[in-house]
């Protein structure tokens, strides 16, 4: 069986790295938790995890040169994919403590949870809609559903929107244009359909380094 396309997980020390490694793994990727630039650069798909606040870990990715290393390969086609906090990393801009900017690989800005007086964060099982095709999502059902723990969304264009869920109000579960996405949600912690994700996101970075 040929291996799995190595995928390289960006530590900017804010994260469950190895739940990430670990899922990957399960599905036959080879993935390396790193912040080499060399390593980077030779990755097939790039991963962002995060967990914790988007102006601390923008702080962090710049200080160590990975804002760099993902705007570089996404630009020469490597997919690239956001979790959690790693897919609001990828807009514009956050509101989160007073504001900070983001890589700007997808357009919008990053909000509070629609939460409509509920508790935030926002913890637990909530189903996934799925507003428009993509590869990254290649037979998951409507409605299934993801395991998510956050405070903050992104608000995208909406030729970027990919799939909402709700809390109170509805917002964006997963996001992307072109060989860049993000989702709110942890595949690596949602089961058989996480797992699912994973491996179409694997698929993705696959075929893009047979036609670069």
């Amino acid at each position: 069986m040929n291996p799995g396309p190595a995928l390289a997980i960006l530590d900017y020390g804010m994260g469950n790295l190895r739940s990430v490694e670990k899922a990957f793994e399960q599905i036959g990727a080879e993935p390396t938790i790193t912040t080499d630039p060399e390593t980077i650069a030779e990755a097939e798909g790039l991963v962002l995890p995060g967990v914790g606040a988007f102006p601390r870990a923008m702080s962090r990715i710049v200080e160590i040169g990975l804002d760099r290393s993902l705007v570089e390969a996404s630009g020469r086609g490597v997919p690239v994919l956001g979790i959690c906090l790693g897919l609001q990393l990828l807009f514009e801009r956050s509101s989160e403590q007073g504001g900070a900017d983001g890589l700007g690989l997808l357009q919008g800005d990053v909000v509070e949870v629609p939460a409509g007086g509920r508790k935030v964060p926002h913890i637990g099982w909530a189903a996934v809609s799925w507003e428009r095709p993509s590869p990254l999502t290649d037979g998951l059902r409507p409605g299934e559903p993801f395991y998510f723990v956050h405070s903050y969304v992104a608000d995208p264009v909406s030729d970027e929107l990919i799939g909402t869920a709700s809390y109170g109000g509805r917002f964006a579960g997963v996001a992307g244009r072109g060989n860049v996405y993000g989702v709110q949600f942890h595949p690596e912690k949602s089961s058989a359909a996480g797992l699912r994700l994973l491996e179409n996101f694997t698929r993705i970075c696959r075929q893009a380094g047979e036609h670069r």
